[in-house]
């Protein structure tokens, strides 16, 4: 039997757990029936990653796809999770586990985003010259996600008529919302329309709210709106079924995400994503790691050299299987 396992990243917020719980269970009548669809959590809820894999196993699971709902591949999509397949593994070698993608760059999230955008009373056919879109990251120490969220900051500038569309993040790394906003003013923003990049609430959405209010004190002459998250947006069920399908059909594209050469990065991480015991620890951050190469072409089979201090290769691994 197939088991699809969707893995949350997990909040100190239930309610963020509760929608992704919510999300995934709305989901199901969408899936051919054969198909177990079970979720889990990275951190800060139960199940964790390796529970979840239990979970599919015990119900009779022999081909597992793990699919991570997250938006940007950093620190969490490319090493923590695949640790957590690699030990569950070794606990079931007869069971196949193949690791699906995030959401990344994908088409559908401009809808999602524009959606959003129009839900605040935004004319998209013709916004003000003056009004300037803050597309807000969580943000991370992976340099590949950070920039990430400048692409599609610049992607969503391209798909729409905004003359203004400037990326900041929440935490971690510049430039923080506040210097985002300070930017969109200096550029000539009378109006600022902060777009969160975040899949559901949670700590720092909601801190985003407070922040709304101090902003709206500090500039009084500027006016501020906060969009929504993607919750549940139809299309964010179409972007899932896209990553869960390419698992399926063996078509995830090779990236970090499933090259057997980031285990040379757990090397260089102090890894306590330990997936069988809950976590005390508190942080809204991505882990540190060395992983920063990002393969986003198609190759099944390739011996090349790269570039990142070391050379191997990649001898007819199987796209999205880890082994």
């Amino acid at each position: 039997m197939k088991a699809i396992l969707f893995v949350g990243h997990g909040s100190r917020d239930p309610e963020g757990n509760s929608q992704v719980l919510q999300f995934i269970d709305n989901m199901k009548d969408t899936w051919d029936e054969s198909l177990l669809i079970e979720t889990c959590f990275l951190e800060f809820e139960r199940p964790t990653v390796n529970q979840g894999i239990d979970v599919c196993v015990a119900k009779g699971a022999d081909e597992i796809f793990v699919i991570p709902i997250m938006l940007l591949p950093a620190g969490h999509s490319k090493i923590h999770i695949p640790a957590a397949i690699d030990e569950a593994k070794k606990k079931y070698p007869h069971v196949s586990m193949t690791y699906g993608r995030p959401i990344g760059v994908h088409e559908e999230a401009f809808e999602i985003l524009k959606t959003r955008l129009a839900e605040t009373g935004e004319d998209l056919d013709n916004p003000a010259s003056d009004t300037a879109v803050l597309l807000l990251g969580r943000g991370g120490s992976d340099p590949d996600a950070n920039s990430d969220l400048y692409k599609i900051a610049r992607l969503l500038w391209e798909k729409t008529k905004y003359k203004l569309v400037e990326p900041a993040f929440m935490g971690v790394t510049d430039p923080l919302v506040e210097e985002g906003v300070e930017r969109c003013l200096k550029l000539g923003a009378k109006k600022v329309v902060i777009l969160p990049y975040f899949l559901f609430t949670g700590i720092l959405i909601k801190r985003l709210e407070e922040m709304m209010v101090k902003f709206e004190h500090q500039y009084p002459h500027t006016e501020f709106k906060l969009a929504g998250y993607f919750g549940f947006h139809p299309k964010l069920q179409v972007i899932l079924k896209d990553r869960a399908e390419e698992a399926l059909q063996d078509e995830v594209k090779m990236n970090c995400d499933t090259c057997v050469y980031r285990l040379g990065a757990m090397e260089h991480i102090h890894h306590h994503h330990h997936h069988d015991h809950d976590h005390g620890h508190h942080h809204d951050h991505d882990h540190h790691h060395h992983d920063h190469h990002h393969h986003d072409h198609d190759h099944h089979h390739h011996d090349h050299d790269h570039e990142h201090h070391h050379s191997h290769e990649h001898a007819g691994q199987k796209v999205g299987d880890l082994t």
